[in-house]
C-alpha cells in the first residue's frame, strides 16, 4: 500500500512541452490542490494513521444539511470530494485539521509519482478489445468468427469452463493506478503539475497524485 503523501486533483487534458535542450515531452496536465485537511486518523484512536483531504467545492443546491454540518464547524464550504490518504504518523502530525496543503508543499520537478483514478468506461466489449486477442483468419471462406474468442473449454474433462477464462464482458470503469510517472514541471501559481505520460480517466476526472511507492526520491 502506498503510504506516501499526495494530493487530490483534476485531470485537465494532454499537451506537449519542450525542454531547455529542445526535446519534446508529452505530458498530462493535472490541477492539484490546494487541499484542506478536514480530519485525521490516529493509531491510538483508530488503529492507523491517515489524513482526510477535501478538494473542490460542491454546488450549493446539491448540499444536504447532514453534509453541511461538519464543514460548517470548520467554517468552509462543502467540498466536491473528501478522500482519506494513509500516511505515517510523523507525516500526519505535521498537519492540523483546518490547515491547507498546497502544490508546492508536496511536489517538485523531477520526482516520480503514482496517479490513481477511475478509468474510462467502455461498456460491454469483446475479447479483441478487452484482452487484445488476435482474432481469426479472414481468408479461405471463413466467416462469422473473425472476432470470436474460440474454444472456452473441453467436453468431458473437466466438462466445464475454468474460472478466470478471458471472455467478453464489462471493460473499464475501474480503479487504475499508473506508477512511476515523472513530474516534468510544477506551476504552483496556477496549481498545475505536468506529469510525463498518460493518466487514467477522462478529462475533468478526479485523480489522486502521490509520491511514488516503488521509486525512492533522489537525495
Amino acid at each position: 500500500m502506498n503510504q506516501n503523501l499526495g494530493l487530490i486533483g483534476k485531470k485537465l487534458g494532454n499537451t506537449q512541452i519542450f525542454t531547455d535542450d529542445g526535446e519534446v515531452r508529452r505530458v498530462t496536465v493535472v490541477e492539484t490542490g490546494p487541499c484542506l485537511v478536514v480530519g485525521k486518523r490516529t493509531p491510538e484512536k483508530h488503529g492507523y494513521s491517515a489524513i482526510q483531504l477535501a478538494f473542490g467545492k460542491k454546488k450549493t443546491k446539491s448540499v444536504t444539511k447532514p453534509e453541511a454540518g461538519p464543514f460548517a464547524k470548520l467554517g468552509v464550504d462543502v467540498p466536491q470530494l473528501v478522500k482519506e490518504i494513509r500516511v505515517p504518523a510523523d507525516v500526519a502530525a505535521k498537519f492540523e485539521v483546518g490547515s491547507t496543503i498546497s502544490l508546492a508543499d508536496v511536489f517538485t520537478e523531477g520526482q516520480h509519482v503514482d496517479v490513481t483514478a477511475t478509468s474510462k468506461g467502455r461498456g460491454y466489449t469483446g475479447v479483441m478489445k478487452r484482452h487484445n486477442f488476435k482474432g481469426y483468419k479472414r481468408t479461405h471462406g471463413q466467416h462469422e468468427y473473425q472476432r470470436h474468442g474460440g474454444s472456452i473449454g473441453t467436453n468431458m474433462t473437466p466438462g466445464r469452463v475454468l474460472p478466470g477464462k478471458k471472455m467478453a464482458g464489462q471493460h473499464g470503469n475501474s480503479k487504475v493506478t499508473v506508477q512511476n510517472l515523472k513530474v516534468t514541471k510544477v506551476l504552483p501559481d496556477q496549481g498545475l503539475v505536468l506529469v510525463e505520460g498518460s493518466v487514467p480517466g477522462p478529462r475533468g476526472g478526479i485523480v489522486t497524485v502521490r509520491h511514488a511507492a516503488k521509486k525512492a526520491p533522489k537525495a
